[in-house]
């Protein structure tokens, strides 16, 4: 009986190199990172996750995850852009109380310079509303995001959802058609 030659294995890992990854220019251009590939074509499409801490060194923006995704590669340098953020899980179920009611909303929005993007807004009332109140406040709410989306740039979008800014602005006027709590844009997402 004869005997098979066993294959030896080919390391590729001494094969592949190392890229530098850096954030998009509107979260100021960091290095975030270092990725190994065979080649720089493989690298594209990528996703990299990031916390807001880890990026800006604050402390108290830890639950809020940056999604990231490579676009080119340059040399060694693998140049990303921004595809969406959410709230940590945690961070949601810390805010909702008994007697409260969570009113989800999703909005499809198109910035002044025609970028689309889905925003995912969560707002917490002070006590339980009743199924109607519930979706005229989304009703409310979608039409808030709509009309500020509609009147900034894509980057004042991005930064304005993921500081807090456009929350506590639809938290203001939305909180006269029924009693909040707090008001959160937990997720959003880059469309084109």
């Amino acid at each position: 009986m004869a005997k098979a030659k066993r294959r030896r294995a080919r390391d590729t890992w001494k094969e592949k190199s190392w890229y530098t990854i850096k954030t998009p220019i509107e979260f100021g251009d960091k290095e975030i990172g270092d990725t190994p590939s065979r080649e720089p074509d493989f690298l594209i499409g990528r996703g990299v996750e990031f916390t807001m801490r880890e990026l800006t060194g604050d402390f108290s923006k830890q639950y809020i995850k940056l999604k990231f995704e490579v676009d080119n590669v340059a040399g060694d340098i693998a140049n990303t852009k921004f595809t969406g953020h959410k709230v940590t899980t945690d961070y949601v179920r810390s805010m909702i109380r008994r007697g409260t009611s969570r009113i989800d909303t999703h909005v499809y929005i198109k910035t002044k310079d025609d970028h689309e993007m889905k925003l995912h807004v969560l707002a917490i009332t002070t006590r339980r509303a009743k199924s109607s109140q519930q979706k005229y406040m989304r009703e409310i709410i979608t039409d808030l995001v709509e009309k500020i989306a509609s009147a900034k740039s894509y980057e004042d979008v991005i930064e304005t959802s993921i500081n807090g800014k456009m929350a506590s602005e639809i938290y203001h006027r939305a909180k006269k058609i029924y009693p909040l709590k707090r008001v959160e844009i937990i997720k959003s997402k880059v469309l084109d």
